[in-house]
């Protein structure tokens, strides 16, 4: 199933609450239209498909991505973390398409660029540049960046946040949810009221650009005199609320490492597991977002860039040492321990059937088996990903144990689950004990 190019002049970004609407309205209509179609194609067969079944449809899949993609803003994002989460799960049709969300956003026209500019520097900007590039050099859900040379001579990345997304950012929210309830996806008896309040807050946060620029500063701090790890500087005097400028460092896509040999990128893995680790044990600060757009490779120190620090997230420290319990209960196989842990922590329901409780132990204990069999982890073992997969699949059919656990419980796996699949696609070979033996 063929995707729709994108636009080389890029398309404008829907700014109004009721265009916005509108195209959500308008996907939930050809969503429908589509599933009545197959359901009756199915029906003259003889099947009766499940709800889910309908909606979860390459063709469905498809008119949601070219949507959300075109809306952007929070609609995106949303569909970018479903997408994300989503991980192997995914039927492989599906998953090709939902990946279109990851990818790059179609920017917005040099029109509508313009004019935020000029909100944003005044009119007259241009004559402090010697060169400002108008093709973006990338495009997320929130915004874009363009290469740009100062008249003092500094060579800057300069992120631009797409016009409106700020304030439709709730109503975004509120749409996409009431489709995933619409479509039966969400069972009707969970609770996700407390799930979207966070979700509304941290994409506030990110559309922030002043604030993410101090998360930047402060990770550039912590990491300050690192040979490994390089975060861009800030220029504040060109950065506000909705622009962001930032030194431009020649790099590459991190995922342009996985043709290197196998030490190189075990290297790339081992920083990246190691850094999270320090971000919850050590920092107890997280840039919570794994994209792997937010990471890319500078070749010529070997230093890991990292961009994009809107959704950083602090940490309660004692959310960090219920995990250290979890871990050294873990590597320790003292099972008890690690259920009492997943209980504080509130992975584990004492109001869910005991045996959903089992199940999520079940994970955990198959998560760290291949751990304790070895001190090094074959991250390219695809057998790990596939069990995990069918059980996966297996606990979710079964509704009536679905509950939300802590907010930031699900920051973390979001996190981890990243850092996972991307040393998954390097097939690197890390010792993951002695990494968490700094740690646990």
């Amino acid at each position: 199933m063929a995707l729709r190019p994108r636009s080389p002049r890029g398309s404008s970004v829907p700014t109004g609450r009721l265009s916005r609407l509108a195209r959500l309205g308008g996907l939930a209509a050809n969503v429908g239209g589509g599933m009545l179609i197959d359901a009756a194609g199915r029906a003259v067969r003889g099947e009766r498909p499940r709800l889910e079944d309908l909606v979860l449809t390459p063709a469905n899949v498809l008119k949601a991505t070219e949507q959300l993609a075109q809306l952007r803003g929070a609609a995106m994002k949303m569909g970018q973390l479903i997408s994300m989460d989503a991980g192997d799960v995914l039927p492989p049709e599906l998953a090709a398409i939902m990946a279109r969300l990851r990818a790059d956003a179609e920017p917005m026209p040099r029109r509508q660029l313009q004019s935020v500019l000029d909100g944003a520097w005044g009119r007259g900007w241009e004559k402090r540049f010697d060169l400002f590039d108008h093709r973006p050099i990338a495009a997320a859900s929130i915004g874009q960046v363009h290469r740009a040379l100062t008249t003092d001579g500094r060579l800057l990345a300069i992120k631009v946040q797409y016009p409106g997304v700020a304030r439709s950012i709730d109503s975004d929210v509120d749409n996409v949810s009431t489709l995933l309830r619409v479509s039966g996806i969400v069972p009707k008896q969970l609770d996700i009221a407390p799930l979207l309040a966070e979700a509304k807050r941290q994409l506030h946060e990110e559309a922030d650009y002043e604030r993410e620029a101090g998360c930047m500063e402060r990770f550039g701090e912590l990491l300050a005199g690192e040979t490994d790890y390089l975060v861009p500087e800030v220029h504040r005097d060109l950065s506000g609320p909705t622009v962001l400028a930032m030194t431009f460092v020649d790099s590459v896509p991190i995922e342009t490492v996985e043709t290197a040999p196998q030490e190189a990128r075990n290297r790339i893995a081992r920083l990246l597991i190691d850094l999270s680790l320090r971000e919850l044990f050590s920092f107890q600060l997280m840039q919570t977002d794994p994209n792997l757009a937010n990471y890319r490779f500078e070749p010529a120190s070997g230093r890991i860039v990292l961009l994009d620090f809107g959704a950083t997230r602090a940490f309660a420290p004692q959310l960090a040492e219920e995990c250290r319990r979890l871990g050294s209960a873990g590597m320790a196989s003292d099972w008890p321990a690690a259920r009492q842990a997943l209980t504080e922590i509130g992975l584990i329901d004492a109001s869910v059937p005991k045996r959903h409780q089992d199940n999520v132990m079940a994970m955990v204990e198959m998560v760290m088996e291949p751990l304790q069999r070895a001190d090094i982890f074959d991250f390219g073992n695809r057998a790990i990903v596939e069990t995990m997969r069918e059980q996966s699949i297996a606990f979710a059919a079964e509704r009536d144990g679905w509950r939300l656990p802590p907010v930031d419980t699900l920051f973390l796996q979001r996190k981890y689950g990243g850092t996972y699949l991307l040393a998954a696609r390097l097939r690197a070979k890390v010792d993951v004990k002695a990494l968490f033996a700094r740690y646990f």
